[in-house]
């Protein structure tokens, strides 16, 4: 029991580090205009409604929003809004 808590206990903290490291990629990329998508999505905002604030094509708000997942190690906008939230981007 202890040693399997004990591996939780590491899977936790290697997951936080991941995310860590994730965001300060995010930063280190662009500043704060590459978590702009982001935060935008987890607002609840639709591809349409970040390209018409980012004045941006939709095509390029899919693709920001792919380099972002693939960063953050995610596959969709609930996972990632987790993050914006936990790391308070919101």
């Amino acid at each position: 029991m202890a040693a399997t808590d004990e591996l939780e206990r590491g899977r936790d903290a290697y997951s936080r580090n991941a995310w860590v490291d994730a965001y300060e990629s995010l930063k280190r990329a662009g500043d704060e205009a590459a978590l702009a998508p982001l935060r935008l999505v987890a607002r609840g905002k639709s591809n349409r409604e970040i390209a018409t604030a980012l004045v941006i094509s939709e095509r390029t708000v899919a693709r920001h929003l792919q380099n972002i997942f693939s960063k953050l190690g995610v596959s969709s906008r609930a996972a990632a809004s987790v993050f914006a939230a936990e790391h308070e981007l919101l």
